[in-house]
């Protein structure tokens, strides 16, 4: 059914002038494509922008009472309304004042007497680049959920996705992958087993030893992942494919699904199996306890030319203060596989501590899963 305007979802703007003659003008200019408020001094500004979260302010400068700098300023400060961008409409032109409203976190700066058509289009432009942030936070939030959504299968709580996430992206600052890269890391870690989705109950929450033919299906959860994400232009999913169907991929080529080895193996996929297997030992699981730290980082350490990039377990250890702040952050908690840890029984196949020669590895399995 097609809309008429007035059900046509608008975005609100927030006015705020002392003068009552340029609410009436930017009125006349906006009020036929957005829903307006206004507000005559900045306190009345600050309490609207707090309780009705506009999509924009249009804030004079020059004001009774607080100012329009100060005005800015208590709401960048306000986690309320820290994120709303504010465009400064003013009679002060100068370089000076225009430098000073963008330090204080104004994201344009529009002089008087102004033309209602620059006005509108800034006010077009800001909006949509508010709703390509909305839309980016909602592409994230998705992402986050389906690995979330692969992670309840086996972990009640989830946690384990969200804590990769933050792993990855520390252990790419680590070793300084541009700031970009780590922050699409953060957010495509998390999708990185959402192929479990396609792995039988009886196999993925088994406690003990999986058989060759158990195996075999579950290493299919790298191929059913990247099936899953599928081909996209996006970068971050691109990504997010490329670490679900290589995280299994072992620097001595001993991995699965391709064999892949060294730097053959995309660095996501490096970085992310790495932390894969530090959280995943750390944790309960259906089929074993927690492993100490101190346990974890020999095998690590065991582990480093052969199943981890070297240069990535030296990083590990480089930054394993902020790995363990993470993991307190967000700890495990799942009655479901509370059990005791003193035992410490066999982890489903995993390797040995001590790296075996290299024509006895064998192929990566579910070990850390």
């Amino acid at each position: 059914m097609k809309l008429i305007p007035d059900q046509k979802k608008r975005h609100t703007i927030l006015l705020v002038d002392d003068d009552p003659t340029n609410l009436t003008i930017l009125r006349h200019t906006l009020a036929q494509h957005y829903r307006l408020l206004y507000a005559r001094d900045g306190q009345t500004a600050l309490e609207l922008a707090a309780h009705r979260q506009p999509c924009l302010v249009l804030l004079d400068v020059m004001m009774k009472g607080l100012s329009g700098h100060e005005v800015c300023i208590q709401l960048k400060a306000n986690p309320l309304t820290r994120d709303i961008p504010v465009i400064f409409i003013t009679a002060l032109n100068d370089a000076e004042n225009e430098h000073r409203g963008l330090e204080l976190g104004a994201v344009d700066y529009i002089a008087k007497p102004f033309s209602p058509a620059i006005v509108r289009a800034r006010v077009r432009t800001h909006l949509s680049l508010v709703r390509a942030e909305e839309v980016l936070e909602t592409r994230h939030h998705i992402i986050q959920s389906l690995g979330v959504a692969a992670e309840y299968r086996d972990n009640e709580t989830g946690l384990h996705t969200l804590r990769i996430g933050h792993y990855s992206r520390c252990l790419a600052r680590a070793i300084d992958l541009d700031e970009e890269l780590a922050e699409e890391l953060f957010h495509a870690a998390p999708m990185h087993d959402v192929g479990k989705i396609g792995i039988p109950d009886a196999i993925l929450l088994k406690p003990g030893p999986l058989d060759p033919a158990e195996r075999a299906l579950m290493e299919q959860h790298t191929l059913i992942g990247a099936r899953i994400i599928g081909e996209h232009h996006s970068s971050l999913l691109r990504m997010a494919a490329r670490i679900a169907l290589h995280h299994h991929e072992r620097w001595d080529g001993h991995g699965y699904p391709h064999g892949l080895a060294g730097e053959d193996i995309p660095l996501e996929a490096r970085i992310v199996g790495l932390v894969d297997v530090f959280d995943a030992l750390t944790s309960v699981r259906p089929y074993k306890p927690a492993w100490s730290l101190a346990r974890t980082m020999d095998h690590i350490e065991a582990q480093r030319g052969h199943h981890f990039d070297p240069r990535l377990v030296d990083a590990l250890v480089g930054c394993l203060s902020e790995i363990l702040a993470i993991r307190s952050r967000w700890p495990d908690r799942n009655p479901r596989h509370d059990s005791p840890a003193a035992a410490e029984p066999s982890i489903r196949q995993a390797p040995a501590l001590s790296a075996p020669a290299p024509e006895q590895r064998p192929h990566r399995t579910d070990s850390s899963h």
